[in-house]
């Protein structure tokens, strides 16, 4: 049991080693003025009667000279498509798009988000979701920020707003494994596989929009935003991460059942479809995240200390990283029951995607046969290109 606490330790101390040093990495955006070059930004939105005009009302207020504005309405079944068209009535950049059926070969957002990109002709392109709030000079900032480092594409972090003290500790366990798994701050590393991409805020070239083929090149990815980050770079873009955690923000989801239903669109896609290596990221959440927690009750002596350093190292691990994402960082302390809820939802989505053969998204059901067959081509490509990218 020991030598079991103390690996387990060391694990933890390597983890948030790379962490603190990674996420330190990555900048914050500060305000700057307009660039010259012209912006659009593109927005699916399907039945966000709830959130839409707040937030593009804070699209329309962006401080930048003939900004364009372009949101899909995706089939929505609500008062969407209603509020979009009367917003656009008094609102002259604003341009309302209303799709009434989906092509096959397509996952809903990335087709809403194909079409508005092919009716704007704008220099840099923002994608971003239909519940984003933004600052005023947020779009601006991010453009300088990009044209300052020669980037194609900039993923912008909003702050994430979570409501309920479950809800924040969930949250900000997620942000721990998606930065441990993702580690945006290697993306602008060329020589790095890392990518990153935000559904949030994804600020795209044009030139690179479409050397990586648009949204067609990931039309039935439902983890949309960190593909598009990855076929830029793998197209040769340059790309990187910044925090905006003091221009834009969310609510990502608002309980935790949200947040349950809410992982069901993506968490298989995150491990391309292989229900063993779900297996595998379940035990290792169990293991690693809970386990420490678990052993301070049923360990003494020098086996305690270690997993009782292996769990303050978790909680240093959260606190970094609810810093950065603007968790609330007291989450903390409930860190084990936030590990137990990722992986209960990990796990109910890949048996509910196997039992039902499909991702079920927005009332939509994609086959998981045709799921697969896209990844599958994607990664054969990958594979198979010239002068690809080492691992780093």
């Amino acid at each position: 049991m020991t030598a079991l606490a103390a690996f387990t330790a060391a694990g933890w101390a390597v983890a948030c080693w790379m962490l603190v040093r990674g996420l330190r990495r990555i900048p914050r955006l500060s305000t700057a003025e307009p660039a010259p070059e012209s912006v659009a930004i593109i927005v699916a939105a399907r039945d966000e009667e709830r959130d839409v005009e707040r937030a593009v009302r804070s699209l329309l207020a962006q401080e930048h000279p003939g900004l364009e504005v372009v949101v899909v309405d995706d089939r929505s079944g609500d008062a969407t498509g209603a509020i979009l068209d009367r917003m656009a009535r008094d609102h002259g950049a604003l341009r309302v798009l209303h799709v009434a059926s989906l092509p096959a070969g397509w996952l809903g957002k990335n087709h809403a988000l194909h079409e508005g990109a092919a009716t704007v002709a704008a220099d840099w392109l923002v994608f971003a979701d239909a519940d984003v709030i933004m600052r005023p000079d947020a779009v601006a900032s991010a453009v300088a920020h990009a044209r300052g480092r020669g980037l194609d594409h900039l993923a912008v972090f909003p702050r994430m707003i979570a409501r309920g003290a479950l809800l924040n500790a969930t949250v900000g366990v997620f942000t721990v494994l998606f930065a441990l798994r993702f580690r945006p701050w290697a993306a602008a590393d060329p020589e790095s596989r890392a990518h990153i991409g935000v559904g949030a805020f994804n600020l795209v070239r044009r030139t690179a929009y479409e050397a990586m083929g648009g949204h067609r090149s990931i039309a039935l990815r439902p983890d949309d935003d960190l593909r598009l980050g990855r076929a830029l770079k793998e197209a040769g873009g340059r790309s990187a991460a910044a925090f905006g955690d003091r221009l834009l923000a969310v609510e990502w989801y608002r309980s935790v059942p949200d947040l349950v239903r809410g992982l069901r669109k993506n968490a298989f896609a995150a491990v391309e479809y292989r229900p063993w290596l779900v297996a595998v990221v379940v035990a290792l959440l169990l293991a690693f995240h809970v386990g420490p927690f678990a052993a301070l009750l049923l360990t003494e002596g020098v086996a305690r200390l270690l997993f009782g350093a292996a769990a303050g190292l978790a909680m240093l691990s959260l606190d970094r990283s609810a810093g950065r994402f603007g968790v609330t960082r007291t989450s903390a302390l409930l860190y084990p029951a936030g590990a137990l809820v990722v992986a209960y939802a990990i796990g109910a989505a890949t048996v509910r995607a196997l039992w039902t053969g499909g991702v079920e998204w927005r009332g939509t059901i994609y086959p998981l046969a045709a799921l697969r067959e896209e990844t599958g081509s994607a990664l054969a490509e990958r594979d198979a290109a010239p002068g690809r990218a080492t691992p780093g």
